[in-house]
């Protein structure tokens, strides 16, 4: 495990921060000052400004994010953070974004491994949101949404897409452009007015009242790393069963 990663993991800092603590010469491995690229085993003793620093235990939440609530560790300006949600012990980050209207499933860690293959889209992991829209979406809106629409930054990926009743519809995406739900349903002419994400992966929010939490099981978290070890050529209909669409 790279140093940066290890105090990142021991919730000494983020990456970026470890990063500038290494370079300032504030860090050391076996009593010898680190360098980025140095590796940490399993032996190694790691010490920042001469204090001893432990590993900590891979930790693995899933947090029913409500309204109003920014999705960082922490705001300068003092608004609420989802971190903040959350027992700090051992302290875990978000893996991804939700903006700060948009409700549901959230999942944090402090195992950056897999955050980085859950976020990355090259991973396929799917997110299943439900929007409340302007407009009832007809059936040419949601194929081309599965079909994959042109924005600003390019087209995006093939989406699944269903109408839940009247200004309601699913969709399961695998990418994360920021605002990217918002952006799709607005370019397909129905403007997100309530967005809610109700599954990550095959994790749903049953039983976790917003602002609650809870951690995952070992089943939940072996079933995260298969998920994001099948990469983006799998087939992703393996997924849950989608009932006929509304009428």
């Amino acid at each position: 495990m790279r140093l940066n990663a290890f105090l990142a993991r021991a919730g000494v800092a983020s990456r970026r921060r470890a990063d500038e603590l290494i370079k300032a010469g504030r860090v050391t491995v076996n009593g010898e000052p680190g360098q980025l690229n140095t590796d940490v085993g399993a032996r190694d003793r790691v010490a920042v400004d001469g204090k001893g620093v432990e590993r900590q235990r891979l930790r693995y939440v899933l947090l029913h994010k409500p309204a109003g609530v920014l999705t960082t560790a922490r705001d300068p300006r003092g608004r609420p953070t989802v971190v903040q949600l959350v027992s700090d012990e051992p302290r875990v980050v978000p893996v991804g974004r939700l903006d700060a209207d948009t409700t549901g499933a959230l999942l944090l860690t402090n195992d950056g491994p897999l955050a980085h293959r859950l976020a990355h889209p090259r991973y396929g992991v799917e997110k299943t949101y439900v929007a409340e829209v302007e407009g009832d979406p007809d059936e040419d809106a949601l194929r081309r949404l599965r079909d994959g629409v042109e924005l600003d930054d390019g087209t995006t990926a093939p989406a699944r897409a269903r109408r839940l009743g009247r200004g309601r519809v699913e969709l399961v995406l695998h990418e994360g452009r920021k605002h990217q739900v918002k952006r799709m349903l607005a370019a397909v002419g129905h403007p997100v007015t309530r967005l809610r994400r109700s599954a990550y992966a095959d994790l749903t929010l049953e039983g976790i009242e917003p602002g609650a939490w809870r951690e995952l099981d070992p089943a939940e978290v072996e079933a995260l790393r298969e998920a994001s070890a099948r990469g983006s050529g799998s087939d992703n209909s393996r997924s849950r069963r989608q009932p006929p669409p509304a009428k």
